[in-house]
């Protein structure tokens, strides 16, 4: 009987001391990466958004074709130069770090981006959600989901606007 209670007592001391190990972060050094890389973004600090990720890092907007870092700050900077004011909503911004099952580190972020377009002052509102895969601290991919239809519809507008008032111009 003694030998059954100390094999019980043993047990439930090794499962008591089997340590669960934490997968969900609110808080951590891929987390604030991320939040200055935003930040970066905000303020058109291109060289230091660019620090953020590996020299071989994939990003893909809303397409399984990944683009070069180069690619995607091209099209960043087309982007915010036909703005007079872009950023996040931080008031309503959720993030948060996974292990997932792999033991590999992911940033999710979601927020609205806000944008005011410089050629007619017209502001947008997009819902926007990253999925950002950290390795030794830096960004080796990201994945950038959001609606831009009323964006390209914008872009498209002032494109045609602009051109109508260039035809005008040259008759």
């Amino acid at each position: 009987m003694k030998k059954l209670l100390l094999l019980l007592l043993v047990t439930i001391l090794f499962i008591a001391c089997q340590k669960k190990t934490q997968r969900y972060f609110a808080d951590s050094t891929e987390i604030e990466t991320l939040k200055s890389g935003i930040k970066a973004y905000e303020t058109g600090d291109w060289d230091k958004w660019k620090s953020h990720f590996a020299d071989t890092a994939k990003v893909f907007v809303n397409s399984t074709k990944p683009l070069t870092i180069e690619k995607r700050l091209e099209g960043l900077k087309a982007m915010t130069t036909a703005m007079s004011a872009y950023g996040f909503n931080h008031d309503k911004e959720y993030i948060e770090m996974v292990l997932d099952k792999e033991d590999e580190t992911w940033v999710y972020y979601w927020a609205t981006h806000k944008g005011t377009f410089a050629a007619n002052n017209k502001e947008l509102s997009i819902p926007v959600h990253l999925a950002v895969q950290f390795v030794d601290g830096k960004i080796v991919e990201e994945h950038i989901y959001f609606d831009g239809t009323a964006m390209n519809s914008e872009f498209a507008a002032i494109a045609a606007a602009a051109e109508t008032k260039t035809e005008v111009l040259e008759e």
